[in-house]
């Protein structure tokens, strides 16, 4: 029975210290040969790397920021309305064959939310979101060597793609296809 929570403790140190040296290569190295990695966009200058299911490769031709498109509008207001409601309460006790009654007062509370006139918000009516434009894709959601295909991606995606030189191959992982 000794024996459980010494092996536990070192199975333990042993998956710490084989998760921290196996990290092998973070990617996180930019040279003027090979692949330079920032965040998660890769500028692919020349090493040929595998592609995960999500990514796409293609060479940049140009991105698109949309701005939020926002009205103001109405909705229904509710404020909370509580109601305090009382009653009498018998108690009795019988002992050595008296009953002895007393009464006592509950007090309960009942609260909902009721419609009191409107207010005014801000109604989002398009959502921010960055896109980019690549030519000749290859990758798991699109045919290889389109032209021209839009791809959403994250603000980080976005940035790093924009410091990108102009017709650089770059990797990008969309959130999805289309602008």
């Amino acid at each position: 029975m000794k024996r459980r929570p010494a092996l536990a403790g070192l199975t333990l140190a042993l998956v710490v210290t084989l998760t921290a040296c196996g990290g092998g290569d973070t990617g996180e190295t930019t040279s003027s040969s090979g692949s330079g990695k920032t965040g998660s966009v890769t500028v692919d200058q020349g090493t040929p790397r595998k592609a995960k299911s999500t990514e796409v490769t293609g060479v940049r031709d140009t991105e698109r920021h949309v701005t939020r498109k926002t009205s103001t509008a109405t909705r229904p207001h509710y404020v909370k309305k509580c109601e305090t409601d009382t009653h009498r309460v018998k108690h009795t006790r019988r002992s050595k064959g008296r009953t002895k009654t007393w009464y006592t007062t509950e007090t309960d509370r009942d609260c909902h939310k009721v419609r009191r006139g409107t207010e005014k918000y801000t109604r989002v009516v398009r959502r921010e979101r960055w896109c980019v434009r690549l030519d000749d894709v290859s990758g798991a959601r699109v045919t290889t060597g389109k032209d021209d295909v839009w791809f959403r991606v994250p603000h980080t995606e976005y940035s790093d793609v924009r410091i990108a030189d102009q017709r650089a191959k770059v990797t990008i992982e969309p959130t999805a296809q289309g602008c």
